[in-house]
């Protein structure tokens, strides 16, 4: 009990600084915060909505590698650089990638800027008993 274990999971993104993609404490998968970015290529992948259902897809891909599935996320922290624009296409992915689940209670940010001169990120906690 008490142990943090740092997540580097196969088809991950790399990240862009020092700082991990992922890490387990528990029960719990913590996800850092997720853009649109291709784990083949670290890229920025091109247009609004792709890049969204990437940066979300992107997330779901370091859970999955811990046992856990959207319907186990227990938070998710959007932040967006255009409240106005971005929230419509937000919820529109999210309605797709959740597929009529329950969705996880959600904060979403507008905020000034991003790394890399994005427009969307976003980062996820997830629950998933550690297997013995």
């Amino acid at each position: 009990m008490g142990e943090v274990r740092i997540l580097s999971p196969a088809g991950a993104i790399t990240p862009t600084g020092p700082w991990s993609v992922g890490s387990r404490a528990g029960d719990f998968i913590f996800v850092a915060g997720m853009r649109g970015i291709d784990p083949a290529s670290n890229a920025l992948v091109d247009g609004e909505e792709a890049r969204i259902r990437q940066a979300f897809v992107n997330m779901q891909t370091i859970a999955a590698a811990e046992g856990a599935s959207l319907s186990d996320c227990v938070r998710v922290v959007v932040y967006v650089t255009d409240m106005a624009r971005l929230r419509p296409l937000v919820n529109k992915v999210q309605e797709v990638l959740w597929a009529g689940l329950p969705y996880p209670p959600r904060t979403i940010l507008q905020v000034s800027a991003l790394n890399q001169n994005d427009i969307f990120e976003v980062d996820g906690t997830f629950y998933a008993p550690a297997k013995p």
